[in-house]
């Protein structure tokens, strides 16, 4: 896998989401999930999540909220992948600042419409 992106997914357990981590990981790329700690009180997440990550998906604990966490999980990626519901926009601009912060993060530009 060497000389690969490592891309981490947000919103990994949507339709879109879902799709992306298999997809990545089919493709060889380092693939982490980025998971907010209420998700694994959710059995269907918690299982969708256990499953990704004996397909050889990393997980990140960590929250858009949380600017802290945010910022720690993406200094280990290159690239960055969004698939949260478009109901999230503060939280998406909390991203885009975390991502500012850090520098070195490619970004897709993807359209679900």
């Amino acid at each position: 896998m060497e000389g690969k992106d490592r891309v981490l997914i947000l919103g990994a357990t949507g339709k879109i989401g879902r799709k992306l981590v298999k997809a990545s990981i089919a493709l060889g790329h380092p693939t982490f999930i980025l998971f907010r700690p209420e998700n694994v009180s959710n059995l269907r997440n918690c299982q969708m999540f256990m499953e990704f990550k004996m397909e050889g998906a990393h997980l990140f604990e960590a929250s858009l909220e949380d600017h802290e966490s945010l910022v720690s999980a993406l200094k280990q990626v290159d690239v960055v992948v969004s698939a949260v519901g478009g109901g999230c926009i503060m939280e998406q601009l909390k991203l885009i600042e975390a991502i500012k912060e850090v520098g070195t993060i490619k970004v897709p530009k993807l359209s679900y419409a």
